[in-house]
């Protein structure tokens, strides 16, 4: 193994077998024997890979691609049926969080019980309880039995021991939504302290802005292989082009079943599966797209790309003014936008019998997937309709910055 090396992945394959009908007892593994059927399902097809001490990569894919198996193949959970690992380090992994909690137990004695688990000794756990206990904030529930603790409460405990064992490696897997959102940034920030003192870190996450601020590389699995990698940015904006494509050509295949079928009252094809329809319908959207600066329809963008969104309606109660507008909400549920003729103008606008309204916006969003919600109101708030999450789009970038949206920004010197 390298000495400059954390972890070694070569040529790494696992399958698991998919039993077809499997007898539940003894009985009827017997009677039913032929039901006994399964096929080997390889999940990893021979990954290879390494992390230098100090780095911390980002595994990314959709889910049942490959990467919590692989994050179990490091904690030894799992093994693998071909190829190596080999690691160099205490262990700490945020996998499944409490695992080896005792509910019956107070807090204070699972950290104990579990802080152990990671290796440490009664007197090194003696030195820092207290640390994690504050860490969690706790103090007033810690001599509770565990049992009696919210989810939230025995996430927080069992964060604060995972990260407060002085691992050389540190595994996690989708869990940094741990409480409240004061919570979530305390852990978040202290995830970048430990890395700044040289712990190597892999991480496993669909929200890909949380790998970009933290991680060096990013491996995409896709297929049991290893699709692309490098630069955060970079192996994001061609996955994100790739599931864009992907979610766009299901659209189709979905709207063209769905028109074999006979009609019934339903969602219309312009909206995604997931929209929510409200309103007492006296206006109702009849189309919505999203258009690039020609006015073709487009669902990737670039940042600072002209980005329109076209809404066609219907109205038969002649004499109403409306309040349209619309909202961009990010995939794990930030508000990033929202805005409407009323704030634009000052005032609502007269509803056409068959109308047409065009927004043309200066994308500032940086890569991620949105969704779009539209509504048109009346002037004192009553809904005429409105649809949450009635397209999905995703942005791409070429430049390196992170957040939210592009400022732009001067930089001068002497």
């Amino acid at each position: 193994m390298n000495p400059e090396n954390s972890i070694e992945v070569r040529n790494v394959k696992k399958k698991f077998k998919i039993f077809y009908d499997r007898g539940n007892d003894l009985k009827d593994r017997i009677l039913f024997r032929n039901r006994n059927h399964y096929e080997n399902r390889w999940v990893l097809n021979g990954i290879s890979f390494s992390v230098r001490k100090g780095e911390a990569i980002g595994l990314i894919g959709h889910n049942g691609c490959g990467k919590s198996t692989t994050l179990k193949l490091l904690t030894k959970i799992l093994y693998p049926d071909e190829g190596t690992i080999e690691m160099d380090g205490r262990v700490s992994s945020l996998i499944e969080l409490g695992a080896g909690f005792h509910p019956d137990m107070t807090g204070r004695e699972n950290i104990y019980t579990n802080a152990s688990i990671f290796g440490l000794t009664k007197k090194e756990i003696d030195a820092r309880i207290q640390e994690i206990i504050d860490f969690s904030e706790l103090e007033e529930f810690i001599d509770n039995p565990i049992r009696t603790y919210s989810s939230g409460m025995y996430m927080r405990l069992a964060f604060s021991v995972a990260i407060n064992v002085d691992a050389n490696i540190l595994l996690i897997d989708e869990i940094l939504a741990v409480g409240d959102a004061n919570f979530q940034r305390k852990c978040f920030d202290k995830l970048r302290e430990i890395k700044s003192h040289g712990t190597t870190i892999v991480i496993v996450s669909h929200a890909l802005e949380q790998i970009e601020q933290i991680c060096e590389t990013s491996y995409w699995i896709e297929d049991g292989l290893i699709k692309d990698h490098g630069t955060p940015k970079a192996v994001h904006d061609h996955y994100l082009k790739n599931m864009e494509e992907k979610r766009s050509q299901q659209l189709e295949k979905q709207h063209h079943q769905e028109n074999q079928k006979p009609q019934k009252e339903t969602l219309p094809d312009f909206c995604e599966a997931s929209a929510i329809r409200m309103g007492t319908g006296a206006v109702r959207f009849t189309n919505a797209l999203l258009c690039n600066a020609e006015n073709q329809k487009q669902f990737i963008f670039n940042t600072e790309d002209k980005l329109k969104i076209i809404l066609e309606y219907e109205s038969h109660q002649p004499g109403l003014k409306g309040n349209f507008g619309y909202g961009i909400f990010r995939e794990d549920g930030l508000h990033c936008y929202g805005t409407n003729i009323l704030i634009e103008t000052g005032e609502c606008i007269p509803i056409q019998e068959h109308g047409r309204l065009e927004i043309t916006v200066q994308n500032a969003l940086l890569p991620a997937k949105y969704f779009l919600d539209i509504a048109v109101h009346s002037h004192d708030g009553i809904i005429f309709d409105d649809i949450r999450q009635v397209l999905s789009f995703a942005v791409t970038s070429d430049h390196y910055d992170i957040g939210v949206c592009r400022l732009h920004s001067e930089f001068s010197w002497r």
